[in-house]
């Protein structure tokens, strides 16, 4: 399978050649595997796949996507144009927009025609860890420092971190929080400013999922978000504490998208922890929009009632 290239199964009279998408797959390797050289449209069927996983079915299509008027699904991929940058066309969506960001598409994306502005847009996953630890370790140093000054505590240290372990517990609010009512916001279609800010922060993960240059946060919008938060913080944390509170965070952070990056490409075991965060990312994704939207953890989807309930399995997925 390996040397060829090629993973080739049928669904309705039509071949597709899904080996690009094996290490992909939300049901796993061994989900698939049986059915190499098969019909697969009775089984896909049997499985409840969604809208969105026929519509992604279409990139692998062998001889490239159907586009005709025959095909099963309009090819929303016709309203724009991939050779160009995607920023500066998706505002031109309008209403289509809602529609076409959760089609997904296994492609990169360029957002920029600018090479500095579309550089500053493109992360791997190791950026995050090199650029954030040594702000929180500088940030725990100063914030005991600052804490001490203020308090004249000559034992800062469970202070410390239970402010620090405050503010990781905090962030796992805020992440939810942002995921839910931020960056799964639906534009109306018409404010064109709207579905630009909706794209560049979240939209674009959801139409290239695949995409490895764009599973984590860039650190310069990043931090922007961190001062603003740093911002509503001091309305209600002491001064004391805030930088410490901070650092929690920020620690939160990193975490989350250590973790975001682990559930796209990672292979967890059967029954880890990550191995249903995983599960739950990939229903998040592909057929439950507008549920499931801890990645780090479940915790505020039960609170908040969006969480998804996933069904049992025959046997353990094999990513």
């Amino acid at each position: 399978m390996e040397d060829s290239k090629e993973f080739k199964v049928n669904h309705s009279g039509v071949d597709y050649n899904i080996f690009k998408f094996l290490n992909n797959h939300p049901g796993g390797i061994n989900y698939v595997k049986p059915y190499e050289e098969k019909e697969v449209t009775q089984r896909m069927h049997q499985t409840q796949h969604s809208k969105a996983a026929y519509y992604l079915l279409r990139e692998y299509r062998s001889g490239g996507r159907d586009t005709s008027s025959k095909a099963d699904q309009e090819d929303l991929e016709a309203l724009v144009d991939w050779d160009k940058p995607m920023l500066g066309q998706v505002a031109n969506l309008g209403a289509r927009y809602n529609e076409w960001v959760v089609s997904p598409v296994d492609r990169k994306l360029r957002l920029f025609c600018n090479p500095i502005l579309e550089s500053l847009t493109i992360t791997p996953w190791y950026v995050v860890p090199l650029v954030w630890i040594p702000i929180i370790l500088y940030f725990i140093v100063h914030g005991t420092r600052k804490y001490i000054q203020l308090t004249e505590d000559a034992s800062p240290f469970l202070p410390t971190v239970f402010s620090v372990v405050s503010g990781i517990v905090l962030w796992t609010l805020i992440e939810y929080s942002l995921h839910r009512w931020v960056f799964h916001m639906e534009p109306s279609g018409k404010s064109k400013a709207m579905i630009y800010v909706h794209f560049a922060i979240h939209g674009l993960h959801h139409k290239v999922p695949f995409d490895p240059r764009r599973l984590v946060f860039p650190p310069v919008p990043a931090a922007v978000i961190a001062y603003a938060i740093y911002q509503i913080c001091t309305l209600f944390v002491p001064e004391s504490v805030i930088v410490l509170v901070i650092a929690g965070g920020l620690t939160g952070y990193v975490i989350y998208d250590m973790i975001h990056f682990y559930l796209h490409y990672g292979a967890p075991k059967e029954d880890s922890y990550f191995y249903h965060l995983k599960r739950y990312h990939n229903q998040h994704h592909f057929a439950h929009h507008d549920s499931g939207f801890g990645i780090s953890s479940v915790f505020w989807d039960k609170i908040f009632g969006s969480a998804i309930k996933l069904r049992r399995l025959a046997m353990a997925i094999k990513w």
